[in-house]
Formats: C-alpha cells, sequence, structure tokens
C-alpha cells in the first residue's frame, strides 16, 4: 500500500474511493505514567509517552492500511496524523486519508 502526504502522486492517475482512518485510544500503566509525572517537576522529554504515541500511531497507520484494502485501495493519498487528549493519561490517535485506486 502506497501511503503518501501529497495531493497526487505524481505519474499516477487515480479514481477518489473515499476517506479511510484507523484510531487507537493508548495509556500507560500507573507504574510508568507516575514516573512520567515525576519527570515533567525537572522538565525533559518523557519517553514512555514519546513511545507510547510511536506505537499508537502504528496502530492507526494500520487500522487506516486494512480500511483501505478492504476497498480495493491502491494508495492513501493526504495522509495526515491527528492526536487528542480522551481523559487524563490517555491519548487518541487517528490516521486518515483518501484512498485512491490507480487507473493506469
Amino acid at each position: 500500500m502506497l501511503i503518501v502526504t501529497t495531493e497526487n502522486i505524481p505519474g499516477r492517475r487515480y479514481e477518489v474511493l473515499g476517506v479511510v482512518k484507523g484510531n487507537v485510544v493508548q495509556s500507560k500503566n500507573f507504574g510508568k505514567d507516575f514516573m512520567s509525572a515525576m519527570k515533567t517537576l525537572v522538565g525533559g522529554e518523557i519517553t514512555a509517552y514519546t513511545e507510547m504515541l510511536g506505537e499508537a500511531r502504528q496502530i492507526a497507520s494500520g487500522r487506516m492500511v486494512a480500511e483501505a484494502e478492504a476497498i480495493g485501495a491502491d494508495a492513501v493519498v493526504c495522509m495526515r496524523y491527528a492526536s487528542s487528549s480522551v481523559m487524563q493519561s490517555a491519548a487518541e490517535c487517528i490516521a486518515y486519508g483518501t484512498a485512491v485506486k490507480f487507473i493506469d
């Protein structure tokens, strides 16, 4: 599955199939959450949350690709990520884009 953040794929013609997306809500366990809270006192990167969001992006991307494959897409254009806080210590990550089928 070709995934691009651009509006076009140079040299390819395609028909638009529709919007596809994948999302996940993730949180860390209490121990990592507690240690991350302590890290906010001294500053710096909170690696537990960096890793959590990286995992969430991978899961969301995989679900988006599965949705695109289910409708016969060859690629996803204009792919984007978004995230939001759902509750304390839990974040949603969504991957979305436009599924397309190559004509040529």
